[in-house]
């Protein structure tokens, strides 16, 4: 028998966030930042970097390692007037990675800033220097309704040294401020490997070099997977049953060692929401292969709400390592839509560690999911009442997963 999709109301999701309470800018050491611990429903306030002292040492920590790209960027008419655009999704190549590597054009979908100036056949251009070299780089509006755009350069350069010279890092809308010289180091993770994110996995802001390899000296085994993260996580919820809520699909790629990690048996320790949902997608890609054998990895918000049975992680695991030996694959790569609200039953993550997160957003659904639908009011207020601070650039939390 499937389940009942949930019915979830945002207004039970709402809190006051004063806009003072919003962090703009980060602190000057990462790891200063104030943490709150919740474990079998006790608080605990500590600093970021007391984090290790945390681990027991039989845990698997994985860290999200995709890296923020300067998606923002700005070209002027003839007429003088400018337009922006943001770089959301890659049409051709469509994933994320190959397009990072084009070095002639690339086709995005975008949001753009000014749309109705920018008339079709109008050619936008801007001269560029990249690695000492002068280029031409432009765009053409490939559909105005569904703002498409080509990019193309000369020069051979790839698209990720075209972007660097030529694109701002777009950072939160609510922290109300111009990128600054500064975000291009402080909105990026210390392991940030893989371009392709239009927003930071911001979990992981807090962690430096030494609180890494503290945690390492402690027995903990580190992985890394990757989730592309878009612009649907600002996407505020604007309907009132949160299911209502349209999830955009982000691109996802996991290495066979991740998987043979997870079959070690040992507690898993999500960095980021991010981090938490490429695990638990791969858990529901490996039940659709049990059900559907060369199934896509494709996982649609409602699916895991279909399931009334949860195969256990190892048969899970054993079926995508065996999909991955037919095929000659040591990395998958895929697409989620995942969408984690309270119901929803985790079969991965057991422990997160997370910034405090936007009123009525998924993410703070997520947390809810994560350590109970009442309980988070109580982390939040709590926070609250202890002058944590909010969003990207503010304080972490270590949240146990509620028992079930």
């Amino acid at each position: 028998m499937k389940q009942q999709l949930p019915d979830v109301k945002m207004k039970d999701f709402w809190y006051d966030l004063p806009d003072e309470r919003i962090a703009k800018y980060p602190l000057p050491q990462r790891d200063q930042s104030k943490l709150l611990v919740w474990e079998d429903k006790v608080i605990q306030h500590r600093i970021f970097g007391d984090i290790p002292h945390l681990f027991k040492g039989d845990e698997i920590l994985f860290f999200n390692n995709t890296k923020v790209i300067p998606a923002r960027l700005f070209f002027r008419k003839a007429t003088g007037a400018l337009i922006e655009i943001f770089l959301l999704n890659p049409i051709d190549p469509n994933v994320v990675d190959l397009a990072m590597q084009q070095t002639v054009y690339c086709d995005w979908n975008c949001t753009i800033g000014n749309l109705k100036t920018w008339k079709p056949g109008i050619v936008l251009e801007r001269t560029l220097e990249v690695k000492g070299q002068q280029i031409t780089l432009k765009a053409f509006l490939l559909d105005h309704a569904k703002m498409e755009v080509k990019l193309t350069w000369d020069g051979g350069h790839s698209l990720v040294d075209i972007l660097e010279a030529a694109g701002n890092v777009p950072i939160p809308p609510y922290l109300q401020r111009s990128a600054e010289e500064s975000d291009k180091q402080n909105y990026q993770t210390v392991y940030s490997k893989k371009e392709g994110a239009v927003a930071a996995p911001t979990a992981g802001l807090h962690f430096t070099d030494e609180v890494i390899e503290q945690i390492k000296a402690r027995g903990v085994l580190t992985q890394e997977v990757t989730l592309h993260v878009s612009a649907g996580t600002f996407k505020p919820v604007k309907v009132e049953n949160a299911m209502e809520h349209d999830m955009h699909f982000e691109q996802v790629v996991v290495q066979k060692g991740n998987i043979e990690a997870l079959l070690l048996g040992k507690p898993v320790v999500c960095v980021g929401t991010t981090a938490m949902r490429t695990l638990e997608s791969l858990y529901w890609y490996g039940v659709k292969l049990m059900l559907e054998p060369n199934a896509p990895f494709i996982i649609e918000k409602t699916f895991p709400y279909t399931i009334s049975e949860y195969p256990s992680l190892s048969d899970v695991m054993q079926s995508i390592l065996s999909y991955m030996g037919q095929h000659n694959k040591t990395e998958i790569h895929g697409q989620t839509q995942l969408y984690v609200m309270p119901t929803y039953q985790f079969r991965v993550c057991n422990a997160l560690i997370t910034n405090f997160h936007q009123p009525g957003s998924t993410l703070l659904l997520l947390v809810a999911a994560f350590v109970g639908d009442v309980h988070w009011r109580t982390i939040y207020d709590t926070a609250m009442g202890n002058d944590y601070r909010f969003l990207s650039y503010g304080d972490s939390s270590f949240l146990q997963r509620k028992k079930d």
